[in-house]
């Protein structure tokens, strides 16, 4: 049986998934832990927020769902980008389509609607997040 590839040298590139949904948060840190993620789950996008703040390293990729309580994702990752322009961002929905940023300021490196292809959304996370460990 092959082995599924990890990363090879320093730490496992850090993942920031948020959703409101539990069980959808659930699913992204099932299908990428198994790839050498290291994945953080957040359900409220202010907590997230501020562990981004707070961050020494940036992680890898900010991935976020666009309709949450509070803040939206696209909220989220203008946030994100205001502090580190050159965040790597995944916006995810089921309720909106790429239309939904057309006009803003901010735009997403790319753009996943629910439900996703579990494999396609791995190989999307490692070109985004990169193989050799956070950038």
């Amino acid at each position: 049986m092959a082995e599924k590839h990890r990363f090879k040298q320093g730490p496992a590139p850090v993942i920031f998934v948020v959703d409101d949904e539990p069980m959808l948060l659930d699913l992204a840190e099932m299908i990428l832990k198994p790839e050498g993620f290291d994945v953080r789950t957040y359900r409220d996008p202010s907590r997230a927020l501020a562990d981004y703040e707070a961050a020494r390293q940036p992680p890898s990729l900010v991935i976020s769902d666009y309709a949450m309580g509070g803040m939206n994702g696209l909220d989220l990752l203008r946030a994100c980008r205001r502090l580190r322009p050159e965040q790597k961002t995944i916006l995810v929905s089921g309720t909106v389509d790429e239309g939904i940023y057309a006009g803003s300021d901010i735009k997403p490196d790319s753009f996943v609607a629910k439900p996703y292809d579990p494999e396609q959304f791995v190989a999307l996370v490692k070109s985004l997040a990169g193989q050799g460990g956070p950038q």
